[in-house]
Parts: structure tokens; C-alpha cells; sequence
């Protein structure tokens, strides 16, 4: 018997997270979310780095906080113009 366990997520559901981001339509709120998505992303990232996971949650992970990014540089931009 193995006493190693998966750690346990301290972070909400990070796929919900990331949708509530890309989802979101209020200017004002836009910031938190990919701030809060992005948090989330990484932290599930860390577990798994020592727990176990699929290739398909990695891969996942990975395009999700590229996407987070790209959008929080074009929502950045915009907001300069």
C-alpha cells in the first residue's frame, strides 16, 4: 500500500475558471477572471507535477494558459488604443 496521494486541489474546477474568463463580456470584471483562470491553470499544473495525470489534462492545461495570455495581451492592447 502506497501512502502517497494526489495532492488535493486548493482551487476550484480550473476548466470552470478559464471559461468564466474567455466568457466574460464586463470590461471591468475581464482582468480578475484571466488573473483568476490563470492562478488556477498553473496551481492544477503544479499538482499534477507531482500527482498523476493524463497527457489530455496536460495538453489542456497548456492550451488554456496560452490562450489566457494571448487574450489578456490583446485585452491589453485594446485598452491602450
Amino acid at each position: 500500500m502506497s501512502s502517497a496521494s494526489p495532492p488535493c486541489p486548493k482551487h476550484p474546477d480550473w476548466r470552470t475558471l478559464y471559461r468564466a474568463a474567455i466568457l466574460e463580456t464586463d470590461r471591468k470584471i475581464i482582468p480578475l477572471r484571466v488573473s483568476t483562470a490563470e492562478e488556477a491553470v498553473i496551481a492544477r499544473g503544479r499538482e499534477l507535477f507531482y500527482g498523476n495525470s493524463t497527457l489530455e489534462e496536460k495538453e489542456s492545461l497548456e492550451d488554456a494558459l496560452y490562450a489566457l495570455r494571448a487574450f489578456k495581451s490583446a485585452w491589453q492592447h485594446t485598452e491602450v488604443a
